[in-house]
């Protein structure tokens, strides 16, 4: 009798064969289908896979439930993910495995998890029809421990109450932990210990943010929410403040002077960090010389050094309603830095050598000083391009027409252009909203925009082209996915409710019909509904050192140069640059994609804690307009609501169900509408209603709103 060869890889092989039934949910399968899933085609494979299938039944680990059919015999799986708590005190854990579905977790089996915290989850053995279910094991990562809420102070204790709604425990206080809080202040506290059986957790505080309700508490209250810092730590202002103004002859020397060469920044009226800069000047053959400067923070903050270390944490500066929280000290950020006019700055730059159809024929990257000739302001310049008159007029109106060109060419190439309207306030001298207008991007403003494209995607492409396989650079890029086709299949049907029609076919299709699509909305009552929901359609981007590409600008090329007060990445940009114009090669690329992570995290951060401010001051405003009735447009449908944006100022409430009364209403999630059992009447995702101001929740940022018939 010919004897049966032992597998070497038996062991290897077994946990892949254990991997693919859990991952299929231990379905009964064949050593045919288990060859399948884990692409496998030759003979001995399928042979050695049928052996371990018999074998591991006999032992235990497999049961043979019909001929040449096995399940695992004990199913005992756990998966790490992350909480997403839900209002009723349960949750569900999305896997990190984007191929896992989400499990749901009982209030009792959350073991102190809360939401957004990385788990262990150990899944049960799913009944037939019933969803998975399974209870927290260990909490890997906490998301945070910090948080924002009022102080409930009594004789012998305090509670604390989050104003984060998924934070679905209160806090207890001992006294002896208040640190100078009053009773109802508004607070930051710090969990420091969870008894192992005890319902609440102990907290201490940490910060007083002040009075409920004041402008500057509930600014404050939203930055420690999204754990971003109000203030810079001593030793950091110290080492800012350390920094001398004057440049030394020895550094001027090391770079390429631009001092009198025309040069002027286009800013925000009221910004104060100018970190780029352009110059120009026509060439002897006819030619342009255009210079991108960006303020070089890599000189002055040094790996590794305090103000590195914090500005790495940060990751980000934070625009808030009325305020900017700069990502380094005022010190860099709105002086050294700062590429103010009339003062000598150093400059990391892009410098090109264009025709008159805005072909680079010439590129050249590398350290600089500069003099800022002007400071405009964006209507400044709009001004002389409008009137063709006014400082550096010539310069600014062929700046203006090289830029329409490379705007043009960027969208024939399939770039999409989303022109959403951004919402602004006008604010008294505390902070309160008098009136809420959008802000019109104008040439200025692409002007400026179509330069700094140009420079990151040609940086990018510098470094990007040198190498492949394992000689590529390591580099940090901004990427943009291709969209999901599922979900633009859904956004493109959505459109078509407003007669709308979109070609998906192609990537390329895609751009050019959302362009028409941005285009012919222009101005309408849908323009800001269609065009959110058109950016939510799309891929998010992010930093990583692994793709190049960006979808929404149609770029093989693209990172982030040009930025670098406000955003961490743009530091490692300059960093990585030097490095490698100064012959360096090897370098690290899994410590710079972890830096990449934080910081598309940190962004995201900075994005919601923007997104807060803007909710509460729009819930300020209205807070003062009860009663009084608008158009508004139907922008989001929920199974308690429908979300409606005014028309006149963008502000969005809700309209409750329970509170429409002539029938009712269920949400037909398939059809974004919510619809009358008995009357059959519909509202839909873009429908003109009218509403009235019901209520305002300023803690919790809600408007609620009263539909009239």
């Amino acid at each position: 009798m010919k004897q049966r060869k032992e597998n070497p890889y038996k062991d290897v092989l077994t946990q892949l064969i254990v991997d693919i039934f859990e991952k299929s949910k231990n379905a009964p399968l064949n050593y045919k289908q288990v060859a399948a899933k884990l692409n496998l085609t030759d003979a001995d494979s399928k042979v050695a896979i049928a052996d371990i299938l018999t074998d591991e039944s006999k032992s235990g680990k497999f049961l043979q439930v019909e001929r040449g059919k096995f399940k695992l015999r004990q199913l005992n799986v756990y998966i790490t993910g992350k909480v997403d708590m839900t209002a009723d005190g349960s949750a569900y854990v999305v896997p990190d495995d984007e191929f896992e579905t989400d499990i749901y977790i009982a209030p009792r089996k959350l073991r102190q998890a809360l939401h957004n915290d990385i788990v262990k989850v150990h899944v049960y053995e799913r009944k037939k029809g019933r969803k998975r279910e399974g209870e927290v094991v260990e909490i890997v990562q906490r998301a945070k421990t910090d948080f924002t809420g009022t102080i409930d102070i009594s004789k012998s204790y305090a509670f604390f109450l989050a104003d984060d709604r998924k934070m679905i425990h209160d806090i207890f206080i001992p006294l002896d932990n208040l640190n100078g809080a009053k009773n109802g202040e508004k607070v930051v506290v710090s969990i420091t210990e969870w008894p192992k059986n005890a319902k609440n957790p102990i907290g201490t505080v940490k910060d007083i943010l002040g009075k409920k309700g004041e402008n500057n508490t509930e600014m404050n209250a939203i930055l420690a929410d999204f754990g971003f810092p109000l203030s810079f730590p001593k030793e950091v202002e110290d080492e800012a403040n350390a920094i001398p103004d004057k440049i030394p002859a020895e550094e001027i020397s090391k770079r390429r002077d631009f001092r009198d060469i025309l040069t002027f920044t286009i800013d925000p009226f009221d910004a104060k960090d100018f970190d780029d800069a352009i110059s120009f000047q026509q060439l002897d053959n006819g030619n342009y010389e255009i210079g991108v400067h960006i303020a070089d923070v890599s000189h002055y903050v040094t790996p590794d050094s305090l103000l590195d270390k914090e500005a790495y944490e940060r990751g980000t500066s934070v625009y808030l309603v009325d305020r900017v929280i700069p990502m380094l000290p005022e010190r860099l950020s709105n002086g050294v830095c700062s590429l103010r006019p009339n003062e000598d700055k150093l400059c990391f730059s892009a410098v090109f050598e264009m025709d008159n159809k805005a072909n680079v024929l010439d590129q050249w990257f590398g350290r600089t000083i500069i003099n800022s000739d002007r400071r405009f302001t964006y209507e400044e310049a709009q001004d002389v391009l409008e009137n063709r008159e006014g400082d550096h007029v010539e310069a600014l109106l062929k700046l203006n027409e090289l830029a329409y060109i490379l705007r043009e060419r960027k969208f024939k190439n399939g770039a999409i252009s989303f022109e959403s309207e951004e919402v602004k306030f006008h604010l008294d001298e505390n902070g309160k909203p008098l009136g809420v207008y959008t802000k019109v991007r104008k040439d200025a403003h692409k002007l400026i925009e179509d330069f700094m494209l140009l420079a990151n995607r040609k940086v990018a492409e510098y470094i990007g082209k040198q190498g492949r396989g394992k000689n590529k650079l390591t580099f940090v890029y901004r990427f943009h996915d291709t969209p999901n086709p599922e979900t633009l299949t859904t956004f493109s049907q959505f459109a078509s409710r407003f007669g709308h029609k979109l070609s998906i076919k192609t990537d390329k299709e895609t751009a050019k019909s959302l362009n028409a699509l941005m285009t012919k909305i222009e101005g309408s009552k849908e323009q800001n509904l269609l065009t959110s929901l058109a950016v939510r359609s799309m891929a998010k981007a992010i930093y990583t050192t692994k793709s190049t590409s960006h979808y929404g600008l149609a770029f093989d090329y693209y990172t982030h140069f040009t930025s670098p007060i406000r955003r961490y990445p743009d530091v490692m940009v300059h960093r990585l640059l030097q490095f490698y114009l100064d012959g360096g090669q090897k370098i690290n690329a899994e410590h710079y994609e972890k830096m990449a992570e934080h910081s598309s995290q940190m962004e995201k951060k900075a994005a919601e804690a923007e997104r807060a401010s803007i909710k509460y001051k729009q819930a300020e405003f209205l807070q003062e307009q009860i009663g009084v009735e608008y158009t508004g447009i139907v922008s989001g449908v929920t199974e308690w609501g429908m979300y409606v944006e005014i028309e006149q100022n963008k502000c969005e409430g809700m309209v409750r169900l329970r509170d429409i009364t002539d029938d009712f209403y269920t949400l037909d999630e398939k059809n974004y509408a919510i619809i009358g059992q008995r009357k059959k009447k519909k509202y839909q995702l873009g429908d003109e209603v009218q509403i009235k101001v019901k209520k305002v929740d300023l803690e919790k940022r809600q408007i609620d709103f009263t539909l009239l018939s």
